[in-house]
């Protein structure tokens, strides 16, 4: 049954239109057509998990499924994780609004150490027990008739180290789901018809590859994993799928998400080897995406979703040697459209003049680059595989090409490093400064992210230890340094956020308590700034109450440094087991020795996609070999981005804006009138400057949760286009409940709705608070009096605050035309009133909040605004 969300999507909730579910792109299947129903359960808040690539895949290929349903629900912020609870409604999926215990199974994105908390928040608000023997139960598996949902996780750090979450998961997905999620879901739909039980479920989908199922597995003492019955793998393998640009179209959100554009992946994997970089290792071997998919899927999609920006995806673009050639074609095709391109990771040796004109433009994106450490000596150790000569060349570059701020990414506590090299990253940043300085022009602005080394399970670095303490000493070193220099922002990754994930993230089964009371203690959203004391206070004191304080402090001083390990000691500490080991990613263990051995010697090895193969385990059957696409020819720049200006049509729309658009903001609704002109493809009018934006005017910004059925927009064409046809298209790519009304012609010369503005017309429903006070019960409700005694009023003062923070009183009287009372309840406690008061392009503005105000005023009494039409607009007379 679905949850009454109504009655919780208030305006008072913060982005009320996170939680609705009707984005362009959303999937709605009828419930009862399902055998499987699935809901992708992101532990993040809607604006980082609906911009989230895997999530965006996954759900778009469940949904191409027979017989399948796929829903999304999301971490709720915590004005609604509070209305939840207090009116114990469960947490629901934004599509249909069914409550998470009513899907069969419930899917995890599980990419960061310290995420588990959010998961276990999700779980608990939807009033799904937290562990997988709690959800236990004997007899045949259907949630229709009382079982719980199957609990699963991805994502990196399930694939990395599932086990300090074990207990929390009925199973683990390891690798990439795009093939492995159909194949569970064809299990689970056999399954449950034929009536098999929890247990039996489970031991089906452990003869999928890449299905890991703890509650077969018991650890030893020594922490390695085994199995507990016949019948499952030792190791289980990871999953390897080729990329499928077409799956990346999809979702266009109503609110501004943390990646809003469309994503493309073009390289799945990256071969460079950094020893420190687990993704680099888990996502072997790398496959490039054919350059005709990726340029198709982009020209569509932009098309599809009316997105103004693209980002081309993988963990090292520039390692995808058809990007210039790619980036170039795609560019040239969407010359004309105002569109820019990102490039979320791309290595500065790699970095040359075409790169720089397929990001450069009217809206230049920023520029970042990792060289991790800064000193050959350390670059060396880690395999970064950059000399000082390719970072200057490419800095350099980028300069020359108009770029003079850039963004850098070192890292601190990295194996063998001395306070030489630490100092080497201010003395490296200082340098390029330097050479920026001989080449002329401004000077290089340079913002660093410094962050703490935290070793990963799966890496050459697996094995050693850190020190927080260590941390701290080398981050004051900096500081001092970077006092000294002009031009130069440093930010530093907080040293307790370091901690936790080392402790948590090549911890084993022993953990689980710990996270399950750190959770009880309010540990959640651990990452982010204003969460961080509270989280960093609950996880010390989870850690302290399970007696694994001992564990701990080893990551406050560190309890091994690698590049001290030397003979019997080393090989000793190499070859004792590892609570990953259970999970079979291709990589050789033994590899991973070698490989760390040679880094006590800063010795390099080659990218294995363009030199000899370095022979880490990963090719052959289970994981198939590289792809690699070999560099194409370079089609001619047809240049950057112009803006057409012209002005030669306005059309001006009065529309309405009824049902869920009400919970969209306004500047929300700005960026959704952009897309739906860019779907249309309508000839849309650009301002000029640095930032070129649509001549797209709305007359007034309708207040978040009113309902409007007049509101006007003018929008300025670069040629003339009749008005109907302008209506039809652009009506095709709105939302039912943005329906156009009207739409006429109007000079271009003559002034816009806005500044016409004259007079708004509102229907309005005021209610009384109740009170406690049973004098002021017995008053009773005269509402015609009330309304009688505001009209005959000749002042209503109010105290209105300018945007200079100075107190101005206005007279609220002087701003109301007409009110009169609609209609009345039948016990008096509420009335719709119709208003009619000032709307004026300078600040003369009579808001129903106001009518509010005089209510109070003159009856002495607390009422409540209930709901907010607006009639009409009225626009002055020319």
């Amino acid at each position: 049954m679905s949850v009454a969300v109504e009655k919780l999507l208030t305006p008072d909730i913060l982005q009320p239109a996170r939680y609705l579910g009707n984005e362009l792109g959303a999937v709605h299947k009828p419930w009862d057509s399902a055998a499987v129903r699935w809901v992708l359960t992101y532990p993040e808040v809607y604006e980082v998990g609906a911009s989230n690539l895997g999530h965006l895949i996954l759900y778009n290929i469940l949904n191409a499924q027979p017989r399948q349903l796929c829903d999304r629900s999301y971490l709720p912020g915590a004005d609604l994780v509070l209305k939840l609870r207090n009116t114990q409604t469960p947490l629901f999926s934004v599509e249909s609004k069914r409550s998470l215990p009513e899907f069969d199974i419930l899917g995890f994105s599980l990419s960061y150490e310290l995420g588990a908390t959010n998961i276990l928040e999700m779980l608990d608000l939807g009033g799904i027990p937290l562990t997988a023997q709690e959800r236990s139960s004997p007899g045949p598996w259907n949630v229709e008739t009382g079982s719980w949902p199957l609990v699963f996780a991805g994502g990196q750090t399930a694939t990395s180290n599932p086990e300090p979450y074990a207990e929390f998961f009925d199973f683990i997905a390891l690798g990439d789901g795009e093939e492995l999620l159909p194949e569970i879901g064809l299990v689970l739909e056999e399954g449950k018809a034929a009536g098999l039980t929890r247990e039996e479920l489970l031991f089906d989908l452990a003869q999928v590859p890449g299905v890991y199922v703890p509650q077969f597995y018991d650890m030893a003492e020594d922490g390695s994993v085994h199995p507990n019955r016949p019948g499952v793998p030792k190791r289980v393998l990871r999953r390897v799928a080729t990329p499928i640009p077409a799956y990346s179209i999809g979702l266009v959100p109503y609110v501004e998400t943390v990646h809003d554009r469309l994503t493309m992946e073009i390289r799945r994997g990256c071969t460079r080897g950094c020893r420190f970089c687990q993704p680099g290792m888990l996502t072997r071997p790398a496959r490039d995406v054919d350059p005709d998919q990726v340029i198709e899927a982009i020209e569509a999609g932009m098309r599809a979703t009316g997105y103004n920006e693209f980002s081309l995806l993988s963990l090292s673009c520039s390692d995808y040697l058809a990007l210039p050639a790619v980036g170039m074609e795609i560019k040239n095709r969407l010359k004309d459209q105002n569109i820019s391109l990102s490039l979320p990771s791309q290595r500065v040796d790699r970095f040359d003049e075409n790169i720089a004109n397929i990001l450069g433009g009217t809206r230049t994106s920023g520029l970042t680059f990792a060289p991790e450490a800064g000193t050959q000596r350390m670059r060396d150790i880690i395999n970064k595989g950059l000399t000082n000569e390719e970072l200057w060349r490419g800095i350099k570059t980028a300069y020359e090409q108009g770029w003079n701020k850039v963004k850098l990414y070192f890292m601190i506590g990295l194996p063998g490093e001395t306070d030489a090299d630490v100092l080497g990253i201010a003395e490296t940043v200082h340098w390029l400064q330097q050479e920026c300085r001989t080449l002329g022009g401004k000077r290089l602005e340079v913002t660093l992210t410094i962050s703490n080394f935290t070793p990963k399970p799966h890496t050459p670095f697996q094995w050693h230890s850190v020190s927080t303490a260590e941390f701290l000493r080398k981050q004051d070193l900096l500081r001092q340094e970077f006092r000294r220099m002009r031009g130069v922002k440093a930010n530093f990754t907080d040293v307790r956020i370091s901690a936790m994930e080392d402790f948590v993230g090549r911890g084993d089964r022993r953990l689980a308590p710990v996270v399950r009371r750190a959770w009880e203690l309010g540990a959640g959203m651990d990452s982010w700034w204003e969460s961080l004391d509270r989280a960093f206070g609950a996880w010390t004191q989870a850690i302290a109450e399970s007696d694994l304080s001992w564990k701990y402090r080893q990551v406050e001083s560190g309890e091994w440094n690698v590049m001290d390990g030397t003979g019997t000691d080393l090989d000793a500490r190499l070859d004792a087991p590892l609570p990953w080991d259970v999970l079979d990613t291709g990589i050789d263990k033994n590899w991973l020795k070698e490989d760390l051995k040679l880094a006590l010697a800063a010795a390099t090895v080659p990218d294995c996609s363009f030199e000899g193969c370095s022979h880490c385990g990963v090719c052959g059957v289970d994981f198939g070999h590289n792809i690699v696409v070999a560099p194409l020819p370079i089609p001619a720049f047809a240049g950057h981005f112009s803006p057409n200006i012209d002005r030669v049509q306005r059309l001006r729309l009065w529309m309405g804006k009824m049902g869920d658009m009400a919970l969209v903001s306004h500047l929300d609704l700005l960026r959704l009138f952009d897309r739906a002109v860019r779907r249309a493809d309508l000839p849309i009018s650009f301002t000029g400057g640095y930032h070129p934006g649509p001549r797209i005017s709305p007359a007034n910004a309708l207040t978040l949760g009113y309902t409007s059925e007049s509101e006007i927009v003018d929008f300025e064409l670069t040629e003339l286009m009749d008005p109907e046809e302008f209506r039809e298209r652009l009506s095709a790519q709105l939302p039912a409940d943005l329906p156009i009304h009207r739409i006429e012609s109007v000079a271009v010369k003559a002034p816009s709705a806005s500044q016409l503005l004259d007079q708004a017309e509102y229907i309005l429903r005021l209610g009384l608070t109740p009170s406690s006070d049973p004098e002021v019960a017995l008053q009773g409700s005269d509402w015609q009096q009330w309304i009688s005694e505001i009209l005959a009023a000749e002042e209503i003062e109010w105290e209105h605050t300018t945007k200079r923070g100075k107190i101005k009183w206005v007279n609220l009287r002087d701003r109301l035309f007409e009110l009169e009372q609609v209609e009345v309840s039948a016990d008096a406690l509420t009335c719709t009133l119709r208003v009619l008061g000032s709307c004026r392009h300078d600040g003369t503005l009579l808001r129903p909040t106001h009518i509010l105000y005089m209510f109070e005023r003159m009856a002495k009494r607390e009422f409540e605004l209930l709901h907010a039409h607006r009639k009409q607009l009225i626009l002055a007379e020319i």
